[in-house]
């Protein structure tokens, strides 16, 4: 695997200090949106409207925007469209670290819109992409657990690093680290654009590039190359039919679209009632959630950065998501029956075989499509689980309202999260079933080149 990840020191390194700069200031988000929308107060309806009119548009504009960046980066490489989010991104933590006050405020929020449609899901499906483009296909699902962990770290990191800086200090410093990752970027980072790897391709192998002089190599590529789904002439910009045609041309694909769904569908409805629930439930307080959440990104980031690589060659992506997903599910379970404090922290470890989920979806779609299209198709999963992030909050904050009511019909304040829950078991029902038809039809191919 150190061979096929030689290339990607710099992308790691990229993808670590935009998160770390994006996640340091969110703990102080709130603080400053109250001052300046309303001073004094520790409750504001308006602060809370705001939130959910930017998540909207933010989402929406992530649905259109990411598949198209996406396609653009298979013409005109990798690089030159992750420049885009990671530049736009500097822009609203350059204002907030100049001033805070409320004009300065609205600013920032208008420019936290506009960097959030071309930042949410963009970096992610980009970087995806670019693995795609040097990691041969068996070891793809490890190499995206890696850049998962990155992600990961980052939280946690910026987090941790939120909690011993001052407020005034948290969006200069912020901001600077975004500039050097941009800087970063630019002068380190070799370009990549629609060339994926196959199995034993010189091209994507260090060790067989500094061998090929001397001897030829014998490996033959176990991964056929796949042919282009979209039409020739509309590869600049496909529609809304080619893109639905190119979703669903395929069970894998199709599948994949289906599983991101309801998975990110689940998660936002999950992390939209879970705080809520738990501080009604038990009187969870700030350090509560802070240690809860950093539980979270620890396990994620142990499971991605070590657990995932090791088990991925051994099991495959189809194995993992499956048992991610049933991990995922016993986890909003636990967390809906919680009957003592400390079980949403036993639940909060199940993240260990939840993380499985994504970096797996991510390597089945990469293996499926060609290598021209790589950069749309990340796109595409990562504009279908905006769309879910969107319907989350839409459809889960009256339920969780309701169920957390005191004149509600039954009292069981963890409903809403059940039913987040069942998001995830749909999911995981999915996965058994691709499952399924993925092995009848490798035993009917077998079956017939027998007959031949």
């Amino acid at each position: 695997m150190n061979t096929d990840l030689a290339g990607l020191g710099h992308l790691f390194v990229v993808f670590f200090l935009f998160h770390f700069s994006s996640f340091m200031v969110i703990p102080a988000i709130i603080d400053v949106t109250m001052e300046a929308v309303c001073p004094g107060r520790d409750e504001c309806s308006v602060a809370i409207y705001l939130s959910g009119f930017q998540n909207a548009v933010t989402g929406l504009g992530a649905v259109v925007v990411t598949p198209i960046v996406g396609n653009l980066s298979d013409r005109y490489g990798r690089k030159a469209l992750m420049t885009l989010p990671v530049t736009v991104a500097i822009l609203p933590l350059f204002v907030l670290a100049c001033n805070r006050s409320e004009v300065y405020f609205y600013v920032f929020y208008v420019a936290t819109i506009v960097a959030g449609i071309f930042c949410q899901g963009t970096m992610h499906s980009l970087c995806f992409a670019y693995v795609a483009d040097h990691v041969r296909p068996r070891r793809r699902a490890a190499a995206f657990a890696l850049l998962s962990g990155v992600s990961a770290a980052g939280f946690v990191s910026g987090t941790l690093t939120a909690r011993f800086l001052a407020a005034s200090y948290t969006f200069q410093v912020a901001a600077a680290v975004a500039t050097a990752t941009a800087l970063y970027l630019r002068v380190f980072l070799p370009d990549s654009g629609g060339v994926s790897c196959t199995d034993g391709d010189q091209a994507c192998d260090p060790l067989l590039q500094a061998s090929s002089s001397s001897t030829s190599s014998s490996a033959s590529s176990s991964d056929e190359e796949l042919s282009p789904r979209l039409p020739p002439h509309k590869a600049g910009l496909p529609s809304l039919s080619d893109l639905f045609t190119f979703l669903t041309g395929s069970l894998a694909m199709s599948g994949a679209a289906t599983i991101t769904f309801f998975c990110s569908l689940g998660e936002r409805g999950l992390d939209t009632a879970l705080l809520y629930y738990l501080k009604a439930q038990f009187g969870y307080s700030k350090d509560e959630f802070a240690d809860l959440l950093l539980i979270v990104a620890a396990a994620g980031m142990l499971s991605q950065l070590t657990v995932m690589p090791i088990l991925a060659p051994i099991l495959g992506e189809e194995i993992l998501l499956i048992v991610g997903l049933l991990g995922g599910c016993t986890q909003v379970f636990l967390y809906g029956i919680a009957w003592s404090y400390w079980v949403p922290y036993l639940s909060a470890a199940f993240v260990i075989l939840s993380a499985f989920v994504n970096p797996s979806i991510r390597t089945n779609v990469s293996k499926n499509v060609a290598s021209n299209e790589q950069g749309i198709a990340q796109g595409c999963i990562s504009g279908i689980s905006s769309f879910g992030s969107i319907l989350g909050p839409l459809i889960f904050t009256p339920l969780n309202a309701w169920a957390l009511s005191e004149t509600g019909p039954f009292n069981f304040k963890g409903f809403s999260i059940l039913c987040a829950g069942i998001c995830t078991v749909i999911a995981f029902i999915i996965s058994l079933r691709m499952r399924g038809a993925q092995s009848s039809a490798c035993k009917k191919s077998i079956v017939q080149q027998e007959q031949a």
